[in-house]
């Protein structure tokens, strides 16, 4: 019997860092847009390269096995060199392997990841076999052993496993932590409604809970500056149309201006942990899994609020998106080094 089985992707990621990358800022008359340039046709210098395992599914496995759950993953590879790197990754991992799904034909999942001098990065991905996973594909044996399910996001066809899936952790009394993704939700409200009736848990950015509620940040608001102790009214409407279920907690992160979490009864908001920034890779699988853990685990919401954050915060302090994650005792110490840091009731 498992306390967690994980659904996602596994990639080999490489970390490239240059000195010579600017940030370019475009203004229209509604937004500004952000990108990293390198001069057109020049033979660019790298100043710090790395490779590391990557992907929802492989990260989000690591902390949960790191925060004491016994862990099984199921995600999908190829059989090629960069298979071979996942597979020797988890050998110190403590993570079950046996309901991975490998294809001999496929590719393996590969990113190449850009890091800018400010620590945020732009990722060139290719999906490989993690586009691919199927319903016949998956042991649904071990999620009926599971306490709860997580589901992070999913790409290409791999997505059509989400209403099945769902429907057999439903079935069985099991736990579901869903963490969408830009890909599933850009296929409409509609579309994630089955998904949303289900988990108990269900976690995105404010980029992707606008895009699936159709709810933006009001172009008047903006420049408001609201109290510690206040949620924007927007953000508001979009927790309450995103929670159709009950018990349901629905988790909103907001980058530097933290994160806002919803249960039906209160709504809830924790401030960043402050740290030092590497590169943001795995901040948000971090975040997603160590809030469905802590909330697993102490039942409180708030509480899992400031142990997800301040683990995300642990996982972007260093290159590689699972090589900063702490346990629980760890996240403690930091918490209690820092008693003013706390969650806020709204």
């Amino acid at each position: 019997m498992y306390d967690v089985v994980t659904i996602g992707s596994a990639t080999m990621d490489v970390f490239v860092e240059s000195d010579e990358a600017n940030i370019v800022a475009v203004y229209t008359k509604n937004k500004k847009s952000e990108f990293m340039s390198y001069p057109y046709g020049a033979k660019i210098e790298i100043n710090d390269f790395a490779s590391n395992v990557g992907g929802g599914g492989v990260n989000t496995a690591v902390n949960f096995a790191n925060l004491g759950f016994k862990t099984s993953a199921v995600f999908k590879i190829g059989d090629d060199v960069y298979s071979e790197g996942i597979l020797k990754y988890f050998k110190n991992k403590n993570v079950d392997l046996s309901n991975i799904i490998q294809d001999p034909g496929g590719s393996t999942g590969f990113s190449i990841i850009l890091t800018s001098f400010q620590g945020d990065r732009t990722v060139l991905a290719h999906r490989g076999a993690n586009a691919d996973i199927k319903k016949s594909d998956i042991n649904f044996d071990a999620i009926k052993q599971a306490k709860f399910l997580y589901i992070a996001p999913l790409n290409g066809s791999s997505s059509k496993i989400f209403d099945d899936v769902m429907d057999f952790a439903e079935k069985h009394g099991v736990q579901t932590c869903f963490n969408a993704g830009t890909t599933s939700i850009k296929k409409g409200y509609s579309y994630l409604k089955k998904v949303l009736e289900t988990a108990e848990v269900v976690v995105m950015n404010k980029e992707e809970a606008s895009l699936a509620t159709r709810i933006e940040i009001r172009q008047d608001t903006r420049g408001i500056k609201y109290s510690d102790e206040a949620i924007h009214p927007d953000i508001r409407k979009m927790c309450k149309k995103l929670k159709i279920n009950n018990p349901q907690v629905i988790v909103i992160t907001d980058g530097s201006a933290g994160a806002y979490a919803y249960d039906g009864a209160d709504f809830y908001k924790c401030p960043v942990f402050e740290g030092s920034v590497v590169s943001t890779l795995g901040a948000g699988d971090a975040f997603a899994s160590t809030f469905c853990a802590a909330l697993n685990k102490f039942g409180s919401v708030g509480r899992a609020l400031m142990y997800a954050s301040v683990n995300s915060a642990a996982a972007v302090s260093v290159f590689g998106a699972t090589e900063g994650l702490i346990t629980f005792d760890e996240i403690e110490k930091r918490l209690s080094a820092k008693p003013d840091y706390k969650y806020l009731v709204c």
